[in-house]
Formats: structure tokens, C-alpha cells, sequence
């Protein structure tokens, strides 16, 4: 699945120069996708010519935006293999997710390469003004290598909340506390970049969609979960599903258990309440834990308070995913975070509980897989907001680049 270059006719000037820009952002695009082509590849793919395929790449190398190299030679291939064109590394986007315990930064490369990666733990919850100030000191941190190795596109936000993905406002981030914050505005002032915010689970989706375990996947069920609860990302025909204003995907307050707990939003029994990290911890006495120390933690234990609480998590999972599958009939699902961790330890149990209760598995059987990109899946999906309109308009992005020095 890849992102769709703009519609001919939304911009203006002549049908030359608009059929010139569709193809060059279709050709970026997909050099980003795939992290690099032939240019035998991009004249496959695209379905353009020989000579069209050289000139957008030529003007893509002009523009700063790819380079090629000689392919490596193999022993018996016929003929002169094509030059291998890759998107150029030095462009890079800055990739922030806040949550409730942690603060993480990163830097990602074109072509979803995740360059850095820091996390900073906070003691409590963090306030919006207290997470750009931190999102501040480390970038501040990181200026003396992106000053001298890299160029900007822009920065991209993943929230655990309700984001406007037209101004990137956070209109409701329960676990975080914050409520009508004008994140990506504030966040831009101090950073001196464009900023753009999204949903995190909605921005997973789409991480694992082009880079990981969804690769090439139309249909597909993305659930994350995180120490501020559960999200989920819908990709329907191959599109993101986003709602009228971007909201679509909230799975975490599907009803699992109407004997059980209140949720914040005021229902009982949520799916985010009922299957939860901070539970998993609890059992195993950990104050917290990152996605490779709760791995261990579950794969190893054997304590009979651990292993009930895991099946009963996974049981009441299997109850989402099952109406998630009935309702989508996508081709695939991904858990990410520590429902990923769930999955390692319980995909027998899971998988059976699928097949009993799910309708799609009368016509095919969907699959179940962990999230690939592991804990670089939320630096990837926000990067991707920031490449958006690198991406949609490669050359007018330089132009307007150039005009702001």
C-alpha cells in the first residue's frame, strides 16, 4: 500500500507541468516506499517509458532529492544491470511520541531509516508544556549532528489522543491530562520547523503498511498498545480510514466486558481497561517496562497470578479483534506495543479463539502478526507526516524551501 500522489488538476498551471509533478511524487514516493528502485523497477511499476523514468530521475537528483548508484554486479546476469536509484539520506524528519511515561524522539531518514532514537522517562504524567520543553532540550541535543549531516523536512508528532489532522490540535488526550492544545502550533514556535500531529495508532497503521509486517497489505486492522491504553488504525482498500476530521480508528472503547471496569470515557468495560499494561506490570511487579523487558518478562515467567492474567487478556482481545474482523473483513491484523507481547506468549490461544468466533474465517483465514517495526513503529509513522508534503510535491517543496532563506 502506498500513499496516492495528488489528483491531476489540484494545483494549477498546465496539463504538462501537472502531469510532470503527478509523476515525479509518484516516482518519490515510491523510492521512499521501498527505500531505493532500478530504474528497470520504476519504468515496471510506474508503467512510464525509458526516457521518462530518466528525466523524473534526473530532476529528483537535481532537486537534491535521490542520488544513484552502480547496482552490484551478478554472476551470470546477461547485459548491463540498471543503476539503482535511492532516496537521498541526508533528508530526514523528526519524529516525537508523548506519552504517560516516557517522552521519545527521533531522528528518521527517507526511506523510513530510524537514524536516533531517545527516550526520556518521566516520573509522572507530563503536562503539554513540560513535554515540548523536553521534545526542545533534546533536540537542542541532536542540533550539532542534524546541522551538520542533515536537512529537515519538518517534525511529526504520533499523541495518544483525538487530533485535528487539519491544524494538528489535540482536542482530547485522556491519559495525558490535556485537553484543546494547540500542540503542533506551540511545538513549531520552539523547534523552528513545521510541525504536524496525529493519532499514534492511526500513524502505526500506516508505519506497518509501508514498512513492516503489512507490507503490501489493502485491508488491514492495526491495534497499539501503550502505557496510555489502547488505539487502533484502520487501512480499508488501501487508504487510511480517517473519519470526517481524522478521528476513525478509536478500537481502545470497543465493549469487552460488561461486568467490568469503568473507563474514563465513562463505559464499562472498555477493551483498553480490560486488557492493559499497567495489569500485565502489576502481576509482575514491575514499576514499568519497554517492549523488549516486558517480552522477557512474560516469556520467562511462570508464576500462576502471570499466566492467568495473560489468558484472560487474551481471551477478552480475541473478543475485539473478532468484531473488528466482522465488521472490516480485512486481510490482516497487527498488534503492536505490548499487545505484540501478548501475541508472542498466547497466538495459539488467540488464533483458536479467532476461528471460533469470527465470520470471515467461514471465507478465509485472517492473519494474526506482531508488529515488525517494534519500538521504531511510532518514530516511522510520524516521520511520515512530516515527508507528506516532500512526497505530494518534490520540486515545489524545494522551491519553498528556498524562498524561506
Amino acid at each position: 500500500m502506498t500513499y496516492a500522489p495528488p489528483t491531476l488538476g489540484s494545483r494549477g498551471g498546465t496539463s504538462n507541468d501537472q502531469l510532470r509533478r503527478y509523476n515525479l511524487s509518484m516516482v518519490m514516493t515510491m523510492l521512499h516506499h521501498a527505500g531505493g528502485c532500478s530504474r528497470a523497477e520504476l519504468t515496471k511499476r510506474t508503467g512510464l517509458n525509458r526516457s521518462t523514468i530518466a528525466a523524473l530521475v534526473a530532476e529528483l537528483v537535481e532537486l537534491g532529492m535521490a542520488f544513484e548508484v552502480e547496482p552490484e554486479s551478478v554472476v551470470g546476469r546477461v547485459g548491463r544491470p540498471s543503476p539503482q536509484v535511492v532516496p537521498n539520506p541526508g533528508l530526514a524528519a523528526i519524529a516525537v511520541n508523548p506519552d504517560i511515561d516516557a517522552i521519545t524522539v527521533g531522528l528518521v531518514g527517507l526511506g523510513g531509516e530510524v537514524i536516533r532514537r531517545i527516550r526520556f522517562d518521566t516520573t509522572r504524567v507530563p503536562t503539554v508544556a513540560e513535554a515540548i520543553n523536553a521534545v526542545k532540550a533534546i533536540v537542542d541535543g541532536m542540533r550539532g549532528e542534524i546541522d551538520q549531516s542533515y536537512s529537515i523536512a519538518g517534525v511529526g508528532v504520533a499523541v495518544p489522543a483525538l487530533v485535528n489532522s487539519a491544524d494538528g490540535r489535540v482536542l482530547i488526550a485522556p491519559h495525558l491530562g490535556w485537553r484543546d492544545a494547540n500542540l503542533a502550533r506551540d511545538l513549531a514556535r520552539v523547534l523552528d520547523y513545521p510541525v504536524f500531529a496525529g493519532n499514534d495508532a492511526s500513524l502505526g497503521a500506516i508505519a506497518e503498511s509501508m514498512f513492516g509486517a503489512a507490507r503490501g497489505i489493502n485491508d488491514l486492522v492495526y491495534l497499539n498498545g501503550s502505557a496510555s491504553g489502547i488505539g487502533g488504525g484502520l487501512i480499508i482498500g488501501g487508504s487510511p480510514l480517517r473519519g470526517t476530521s481524522g478521528y476513525a480508528g478509536e478500537l481502545g472503547h470497543t465493549l469487552v466486558n460488561s461486568q467490568g471496569v469503568r473507563c474514563h470515557c465513562g463505559r464499562i468495560g472498555c477493551l483498553e481497561t480490560e486488557v492493559s499494561m499497567g495489569r500485565l506490570l502489576a502481576v509482575l511487579g514491575l514499576p514499568r517496562a519497554d517492549q523488549d523487558d516486558l517480552d522477557i518478562a512474560l516469556g520467562v515467567s511462570r508464576d500462576p497470578a502471570v499466566l492467568a492474567e495473560v489468558r484472560r487478556q487474551i481471551e477478552l482481545l480475541s473478543e475485539a479483534i473478532s468484531n473488528f474482523v466482522n465488521m472490516f473483513d480485512p486481510e490482516m491484523v497487527v498488534l503492536g506495543g505490548f499487545l505484540g507481547s501478548l501475541l508472542s506468549v498466547g497466538r495459539e490461544q488467540l488464533t483458536a479463539a479467532m476461528i471460533v468466533r469470527s465470520m470471515s474465517s467461514i471465507g478465509h483465514t485472517v492473519a494474526i502478526e506482531r508488529a515488525s517495526l517494534g519500538s521504531r513503529l511510532m518514530m516511522v509513522g510520524a516521520a511520515e507526516l512530516a515527508f507528506a508534503g516532500l512526497l505530494d510535491d518534490p520540486a515545489g517543496f524545494v522551491r519553498g524551501r528556498a524562498g524561506r532563506r
